[in-house]
């Protein structure tokens, strides 16, 4: 007899092609793991928001204590009301998710599937293939230039099964960032039916006169699509919340396949909270670009190349990364290894407090120093 055949025997070659993402290292496991003390290691790894929460969305996760016995709106509609009245939008046009990542994959699951291809750049955001491979699309991946995008290369592997493409501006983990005239006129020049999702994850980091009228843009554009997200400047990357801007038909599809209840009651209340603390979002802001500056200048007192970012983060490059990142885990500072987007020397560095940014520096030059 044939031996039997197990459920996993059967799953698609497209779902085992899929590397799992791969997230920053928790405190508490290296803790675990080196025998050191919680309050003596500093996360430089994952984006987060060093200022931790904002006074607003604390305020208002903490009252949302009192309604855990039940389920959330899942229409989101006071997070989407938030939304519309500060983004000058139409309630339609917005979908909640699970964090931005949700989105994308609401939007795989609603537009790609077997026979179909994504197009995404080459060191562009680990979600991009991950999201396309398990809807059983073909991801095709374009020559990066200058670490970032390359629109005419992009443009180039756009095929005729081509249903969307994945920019991500700033870009992570590379942080380089599109002028808006060149994007416009790449959506411009794209076939109404291939789908340009543009994601602004790090959109707030920027300066007004570098970010792209990109809500204009939907008015023009009914093929695109915008991801942001309250994980990063907003500071509430543990409750997991973020949304879409589309055209309404666009996001009538995406919240068909959305799950009911995808953003939970603490997380609603804190992002609409968090929306109106624009005090909070200029201090973030203030104490990234301080941060940015003092890591920029470490890197070339340390006689380090990096690419010069425009999120909350900085790659570095430091030879061999591997060996710098682990030989940094034993002093208690985590960084982020980013072999896994074709950047073996490097490591990407998240801005913290002025005192993170000095623990890493310092370590770096100790552990880079000559024999």
């Amino acid at each position: 007899m044939p031996p039997a055949m197990h459920a996993c025997d059967l799953v698609g070659a497209h779902l085992r092609a899929i590397a799992p993402y791969q997230p920053g290292k928790p405190i508490d496991e290296l803790a675990r793991e080196m025998g050191l003390a919680e309050a003596d290691i500093v996360k430089l790894a994952s984006n987060e928001n060093p200022l931790g929460i904002g006074p607003r969305a604390r305020a208002a996760a903490a009252a949302a204590l009192d309604t855990l016995a039940l389920y959330p709106d899942g229409n989101g509609f006071m997070l989407k009301s938030a939304l519309a009245r500060h983004l000058g939008v139409g309630m339609a046009g917005i979908v909640l998710g699970n964090g931005s990542n949700d989105v994308l994959e609401l939007v795989a699951r609603a537009f790609l599937g077997p026979g179909t291809s994504a197009v995404y750049a080459q060191h562009a955001f680990a979600v991009y293939p991950l999201a396309t491979l398990a809807a059983g699309a073909v991801g095709i991946e374009a020559p990066a230039r200058d670490h970032g995008h390359d629109l005419a290369a992009m443009r180039a592997a756009v095929r005729a099964d081509t249903r969307v493409v994945f920019i991500a501006n700033p870009n992570n983990p590379t942080g380089t960032l599109l002028p808006a005239t060149e994007l416009h006129a790449f959506i411009a020049d794209l076939p109404e039916h291939v789908l340009v999702v543009l994601d602004e994850a790090y959109g707030e980091y920027l300066d007004a006169d570098l970010r792209a009228p990109s809500l204009e843009w939907l008015k023009r554009f009914p093929n695109l699509v915008l991801t942001r997200t309250f994980s990063k400047a907003y500071g509430l990357a543990g409750l997991r919340v973020g949304y879409a801007l589309a055209a309404p038909e666009v996001a009538d599809l995406l919240n068909r396949v959305r799950q009911p209840f995808n953003v939970n009651s603490v997380a609603l209340a804190a992002a609409t909270a968090a929306l109106e603390d624009r005090a909070f979002l200029a201090e973030s802001r203030h104490v990234n670009d301080l941060g940015m500056a003092q890591l920029c200048a470490g890197f070339d007192a340390l006689g380090l190349d990096f690419i010069p970012s425009f999120g909350n983060f900085v790659c570095v490059r430091v030879g061999r990364a591997d060996a710098v990142y682990r030989a940094l885990l034993a002093r208690g500072v985590i960084v982020r290894p980013v072999a896994n987007y074709g950047l073996p020397e490097h490591l990407r560095v998240s801005i913290g407090l002025p005192q993170q940014n000095a623990r890493l520096l310092e370590a770096l030059a100790a552990i880079l120093a000559p024999a």
